[in-house]
């Protein structure tokens, strides 16, 4: 057994562990819940422990929402997810504290006008919608609106086949590099969801890419290019990069500079032994067409594998996993 300091006894004792209904005061009410009590082998007195103290902590929160119709943590979560916004953005659009959201995902206990707020979100995504396009200008970033309005969209039954994500990374790949066909334009932008998830843990790009026979394909970006056969993308005219954040440029740009200097049949040649598509296309003959799309979790896994094996500590580092595929496709 554990052993611990008793102030009654003051001896360092070993301690048992019994769960009790315990009864609590919290803003004036007093909550009952079953929490972790600690006792004194020795004396039998009960003894304080800051780890019971916290997870009886959460549990009187837990409580005291259910009993007072508080949304609850598991919720919040499911409002992060669901509309694809961050803690710190979800708090700038409802015009918080930048670090509210951040709190109630911690554990504590929002007010109850802010917890209704917050219920409303969860239960109606057309007033969510309304929200986001209400107070966008109180995001730092045009990728995290682009991001959110995006999987609001998919929730409500409509579709924006202008996918604005994935249109400012294209029209950002396509200024930054040189030559770039098609299908080169297509593996950037899955290197790009690949190794951006690798570096920080999040998909940059919410649109799913398909298993083709010629590798990973973002379908309304293939449509849209798809006259250019083999032939190189003009440049757009015009591009706003305010939209990205240094980090999100410096990772599209360590792409285009290591893995676009490739032609987009080589780049083929790598996806084709990369697990994403491999896994994807299991039990399909080699030329045949299929739309099965390519799971965002493989991806993010192959990639945060690709990181720790190469021992990557930023973007640059890119080019070790480029050159060596370079070989073995041409070996």
């Amino acid at each position: 057994m554990k052993k611990t300091f008793c102030p009654e006894c003051r001896t360092d004792a070993e301690y048992s562990i019994e769960r009790k209904l315990v009864t609590s005061s919290l803003k004036n009410q007093q909550i009952q819940y079953y929490g972790e009590v600690a006792y004194c082998g020795n004396c039998g007195s009960e003894i304080w422990l800051p780890e019971f103290h916290d997870s009886n902590l959460r549990v009187l929160y837990k409580e005291y929402k259910e009993r007072n119709d508080l949304i609850s943590t598991e919720m919040i979560l499911d409002i992060l997810e669901i509309y694809c916004i961050g803690k710190r953005p979800l708090s700038l659009l409802l015009g918080w504290g930048e670090l509210t959201v951040s709190r109630y995902v911690d554990g504590h206990i929002p007010s109850k006008q802010y917890s209704d707020e917050l219920m409303k979100i969860y239960n109606d995504p057309e007033y969510y919608y309304f929200l986001l396009e209400q107070n966008k200008s109180n995001l730092t970033s045009q990728l995290t609106y682009n991001k959110s309005r995006q999987a609001t969209l998919e929730l409500i039954g409509q579709r924006d086949d202008s996918s604005p994500i994935i249109d400012s990374i294209v029209r950002y790949v396509l200024n930054k590099g040189e030559d770039i066909t098609p299908m080169t334009l297509q593996k950037a932008l899955y290197y790009i969801q690949g190794f951006y998830y690798a570096f920080y843990e999040d998909y940059l790009i919410v649109d799913d890419c398909e298993a083709w026979t010629h590798g990973p394909v973002y379908r309304n970006i293939y449509n849209r290019y798809s006259d250019y056969n083999y032939g190189k993308i003009e440049k757009p005219a015009f591009i706003d990069d305010s939209s990205f954040t240094n980090m999100e440029k410096g990772l599209i740009e360590c792409v285009v500079k290591y893995i676009c200097c490739y032609s987009g049949k080589i780049l083929e040649g790598f996806t084709h032994q990369e697990a994403p598509w491999l896994l994807a296309r299991i039990g399909l003959p080699a030329r045949e067409a299929s739309n099965r799309i390519i799971s965002k979790g493989e991806i993010g896994a192959y990639f945060s594998g690709i990181k720790e094996r190469y021992n990557m500590c930023t973007p640059t580092d890119i080019q070790l996993y480029a050159v060596e595929m370079f070989g073995r496709v041409n070996g």
